[in-house]
């Protein structure tokens, strides 16, 4: 009985994934909803759920599945990167830095983490610390340079010398 449902739940995690990546998230969700409540679900399936809500606008109710699964599984850098995503539009910007240094600690030569701590800190009015994870972030894969320009988190240092230097741009 067990691998039955291990087997069946696998094939639900897959169809939710597969109508995720086909842009369709609300059928992810009705087809997650066969596994039972998140209690009951596997962190797996949460972070699919989670997912799913993030693409819908959800992102408060998004917040907790994504915890859920941060517990379970504390090395998992995309749940941290989609909580700082959803704490970040839900205002909590504290925790969106938080989630972005818990996810450094795992792998702190990834430069996506480092560019949207910087964005986060922009946001929160740390610029000295954002300019440190901006440069780092530059300095792991400059092609992040080319989004600082569209990048409205970077509007509240953007006037800033230090931050017109990193970019070259001279004051």
């Amino acid at each position: 009985m067990a691998v039955t449902n291990r087997i069946r739940r696998k094939q639900i995690e897959r169809q939710a994934e597969g109508y995720l990546e086909l842009g369709m998230p609300q059928q992810a969700i009705d087809t997650l909803a066969r596994l039972g409540r998140d209690a009951e679900i596997g962190p797996r399936g949460l972070f699919l759920r989670g997912e799913a809500l993030k693409e819908l606008g959800k992102h408060r109710e998004a917040i907790c599945p994504f915890e859920k699964v941060a517990q379970a599984v504390p090395d998992a850098i995309e749940v941290w990167l989609s909580l700082g995503w959803c704490y970040k539009r839900t205002g909590r910007v504290d925790r969106a830095v938080a989630a972005m240094l818990r996810a450094l600690e795992v792998e702190p030569n990834r430069a996506l983490l480092h560019y949207n701590l910087a964005c986060y800190l922009s946001l929160a009015g740390d610029k000295d610390r954002a300019l440190v994870h901006l440069a780092r972030a530059f300095a792991l894969e400059a092609e992040y340079r080319a989004l600082v320009d569209s990048e409205p988190d970077f509007d509240p240092i953007r006037s800033d010398p230090g931050f017109q230097a990193l970019l070259g741009l001279g004051v």
